[in-house]
């Protein structure tokens, strides 16, 4: 668990599949947020980029650029951005994620204290919240397991707020054991274990259009999966691209023609 209590913060998600998340603060109250997330602020509020997220009460200057290094490790911006309420009433901040999804907003209180997300799936959390990394523990996760290999590890008691793309499903697991596309994966409780298992024969790896390994996933917990990576979502769009040939502005018509293509299908 963080060694600081987090601020109780309430909030609020607005739209559908272009999501952002408003958050308002009591006087004296800090949200903490990827740097660039923020989509706008009202009067009151005053922000600060610091090298951590403030939990970090017994560390000095050299395990402040430790955490930030093992932020950039795990897909993050090397300062966390912190948004106070300065002002003497109830005021509001709102954030977003850099691409189309889903925000998941995740009570670490009721989930045991921590979860583990994929790389660069944080988005903003409550004060009190720490924020650090996490390695899976078999090699084979980190050569093959895609997002897998470094996760980020977020406790605390608070209020979370995790991104991803696509449709969100969220299923509880008693034991039993689930295989998953590794870019799938968005978040899961510690009670989870995870690991790699090759995809099939080698016919079904090499042709079976699911790659090599999939990621799985036993225990007792909950976990989170995303319908929609958002490098599978990139990796069409660029293919749309290179398909079109040609000179360097039938190719840009081509990349437009492409990613209309992909709301047509």
């Amino acid at each position: 668990m963080s060694p600081i209590k987090s601020h109780e913060i309430d909030y609020k998600i607005l739209g559908d599949d272009l999501q952002s998340v408003e958050v308002e603060l009591d006087p004296g109250e800090t949200v903490i947020a990827e740097a660039g997330a923020m989509n706008y602020m009202e009067q009151g509020i005053a922000f600060e980029a610091r090298m951590g997220d403030g939990t970090e009460t017994d560390q000095g200057m050299l395990g402040k650029l430790f955490g930030a290094g093992r932020r950039i490790l795990a897909g993050e911006s090397l300062m966390i951005t912190h948004f106070t309420n300065r002002g003497s009433g109830k005021q509001k901040v709102a954030f977003a994620a850099p691409y189309p999804g889903k925000i998941i907003p995740l009570n670490l209180g009721a989930l045991g204290g921590e979860i583990l997300c994929q790389r660069d799936g944080f988005l903003c959390a409550a004060f009190g919240t720490k924020l650090g990394i996490a390695f899976t523990q078999k090699l084979g996760a980190g050569f093959f397991g895609g997002e897998g290999f470094v996760l980020q590890r977020l406790t605390g008691d608070g209020l979370v707020f995790v991104h991803a793309c696509g449709t969100i499903i969220q299923r509880e697991l008693k034991g039993e054991t689930l295989r998953v596309d590794t870019g799938c994966i968005v978040a899961f409780t510690p009670g989870i274990e995870y690991s790699i298992e090759r995809a099939g024969n080698l016919k079904s790896m090499m042709f079976g259009g699911e790659g090599l390994f999939l990621a799985t996933l036993k225990g007792k917990g909950t976990i989170w999966l995303q319908s929609l990576p958002f490098s599978r979502m990139a990796n069409r769009i660029l293919e749309n691209g290179r398909r079109a040939g040609g000179s360097s502005t039938e190719q840009s018509g081509g990349l437009v023609s492409g990613i209309g293509n992909l709301f047509e299908q």
